[in-house]
């Protein structure tokens, strides 16, 4: 555990140095290695999350077969998504496109997944219970969508932004 760690801590330094050189210029290099710094925080949620499938809702364990870590996990990544991209409508600036496209790459890149959704939806899919794979895919996209668009849309309808 200590090499990984150590191993962690000479990746972030590098990413840092990396980040504060391409910094100035702004654009794709340096969002990707802010996000290089940002990634592990996303992925340690992901993993904090995960420990909430199979536990349900409540002391009685309701809707025990909704992966709820999945779904928070997704769910709030698509929420911050669009905060992030009515902040950076909103400020339009070369550092604020950095800053948020960075953390959209590198943190809710790793804090969402498409592949543990469709794993989990597959293995409900092939269950005793099919209609429980459609049902949570439902209640994954919507929430993800709506929440989403109603997070982004307020403020550009509220404050007349136009989105670039």
């Amino acid at each position: 555990m200590v090499v990984f760690f150590l191993i962690l801590c000479l990746l972030w330094s590098v990413s840092g140095i990396m980040l504060r050189k391409e910094f100035k210029n702004g654009g794709s290099e340096a969002q990707l290695w802010l996000g290089c710094i940002v990634g592990p925080t996303g992925v340690w949620i992901r993993w904090f999350l995960a420990r909430l499938n199979g536990c349900g809702l409540g002391r009685a364990g309701l809707f025990k077969w909704i992966p709820f870590g999945t779904l928070i996990a997704n769910v709030a990544a698509s929420c911050i998504m669009a905060a992030l991209s009515t902040i950076r409508n909103a400020v339009n600036t070369k550092t604020c496109d950095t800053i948020t496209a960075g953390i959209q790459l590198g943190f809710l890149g790793c804090l969402s997944t498409v592949s543990t959704f469709i794993a989990e939806f597959n293995a409900m899919r092939e269950s005793k219970h099919p209609w429980r794979a459609y049902v949570y895919a439902m209640i994954t996209i919507c929430f993800s969508f709506g929440l989403g668009t109603l997070i982004f849309s307020i403020p550009v309808w509220s404050k007349g932004y136009k989105y670039n």
